[in-house]
């Protein structure tokens, strides 16, 4: 994986930081959307009883922004306690600000609505941090925030 990956430059006198290449961003892409599917199942059973069981149809618009308020409540809350989304932390990836704490949640809500603009766009937005020096994203850009490597957790247990 190291081939995918890049230091990038922090701060003027800050230490050099790891971003994770683009493939390791997709594979924890790929997690969190089996885990965000899994919830939207949930979440549409806990509310299909008020559409009398029947399934949502085409002309129910509160269906998608249901599912769209479910989304930004379930990354908005990883990515403000802890950083880290399943995915994120399968792949060994933590969401920082700029200043490389967690981030808040404006910039949280700025990351969630500019990825989806990187999505609209065919994914380029995603794409970007192959060309990109510093191997940011446009939503990491947008919203000062970026991917990182976290600290190894150290071990209880003494040699």
């Amino acid at each position: 994986m190291q081939a995918f990956e890049k230091k990038i430059a922090g701060k003027p006198g800050a230490e050099q930081v790891l971003a994770p290449g683009f493939l390791r961003r997709m594979g924890a892409v790929i997690y969190d959307a089996l885990l965000l599917l899994a919830v939207w199942f949930f979440a549409t059973a806990i509310i299909l009883p008020f559409n009398s069981g029947q399934a949502f149809a085409a002309d129910q618009y509160f269906f998608p922004f249901y599912l769209l308020a479910v989304s930004y409540v379930f990354y908005g809350w990883f990515w403000t306690h802890g950083g880290q989304t399943l995915g994120l932390r399968a792949w060994k990836i933590k969401l920082v600000n700029s200043d490389g704490i967690a981030a808040n949640w404006r910039q949280v809500s700025m990351r969630f609505f500019a990825a989806m603009l990187s999505w609209a766009c065919f994914g380029l937005g995603f794409v970007w941090c192959i060309f990109d020096k510093n191997r940011q994203c446009w939503h990491d850009r947008l919203s000062k925030t970026r991917l990182v490597f976290p600290a190894p957790e150290k071990s209880g247990l003494q040699n």
